[in-house]
């Protein structure tokens, strides 16, 4: 099996979502996303995250192998920009050949090009192959923080009050 990873374009989207959606079948969470979406937030000038996709270039298989959205946040502990990564998916029958290995490296072949202080990314903690997967890489898990979350309802009635 081989493959490139590559900056995705704006004629990509469909293989993005599809990608995506997949990621949301596996992780058991409501997709929502649509072209025009993903062509307003990734590809416009209103845009707010970065892809990479990792393209296959050998004779079998599906043309693409594995997709990884990020976007940069600011720490400002750190007084640098951090790289988030939103998604990181491979599906199941490509994963173990090195796919989702070749989309971290290119991840922190940006994060070092934008001097980023920290490459930071959430998972599930059911999803114990995509943990280990990370533990494998030199990332940690960091303890003793939460994840908050506010959910528009919320976010409009807190704005409105």
């Amino acid at each position: 099996m081989k493959w490139r990873i590559r900056v995705a374009h704006e004629e990509d989207i469909p293989t993005i979502l599809d990608l995506c959606y997949q990621l949301s079948v596996y992780e058991k969470i409501e997709f929502k996303g649509t072209e025009e979406l993903y062509r307003r937030y990734g590809f416009s000038e209103e845009k707010i995250f970065d892809c990479l996709l990792a393209e296959n270039t050998g004779d079998v298989g599906p043309p693409f192998l594995g997709v990884a959205l990020y976007y940069y946040t600011f720490s400002t502990f750190e007084s640098k920009p951090t790289l988030w990564l939103e998604d990181l998916f491979v599906p199941e029958e490509y994963r173990g050949n090195g796919v989702g290995t070749s989309l971290l490296k290119e991840l922190c072949r940006v994060a070092v090009k934008r001097d980023c202080g920290r490459f930071e990314w959430t998972v599930l903690d059911w999803n114990e192959p995509s943990r280990q997967f990370y533990f494998s890489l030199g990332a940690v898990a960091m303890d003793g923080w939460t994840t908050f979350r506010m959910m528009p309802e919320a976010f409009r009635r807190l704005a409105e009050s």
